[in-house]
């Protein structure tokens, strides 16, 4: 079983992927770019699925974090492809993922300052 420490490595670790792949991108070219798109959206399905993995009682400690959207884009992106829409991965990526990134990494540096994701949490 992966503790909750790697799922939130997993949110960091494709939030920082995402940052890197649209690193002097602009919207223009985003929405234009299948392989721009579909790499972001991958990311956005770990996220989502690293997030769907936390415990309820982690989530609940968590609650300023927007967990139902970040799990129901990963549902929506998953089971519904074709009703994407890119403007609001766009949206989400450039707005919605660095402040992810600054909320994750501020719970793994206070929850598990003195590990790699690799202790049980809780």
């Amino acid at each position: 079983m992966r503790t909750e420490a790697l799922y939130l490595d997993d949110i960091v670790d494709a939030a920082d992927a995402i940052a890197r792949f649209l690193r002097n991108i602009e919207k223009e070219a985003f929405l234009s770019d299948e392989l721009y798109q579909s790499a972001v959206l991958q990311k956005l399905i770990v996220i989502g699925e690293a997030a769907s993995r936390l415990s309820a009682e982690f989530r609940g400690r968590h609650a300023d974090i927007e967990w139902p959207d970040i799990i129901g884009l990963r549902n929506i992106a998953v089971h519904e492809y074709f009703g994407i829409n890119w403007e609001v991965v766009w949206d989400t990526a450039i707005q919605g993922v660095p402040i992810l990134y600054e909320q994750i990494a501020a719970i793994l540096a206070a929850e598990f300052p003195d590990t790699d994701g690799q202790t049980q949490a809780g």
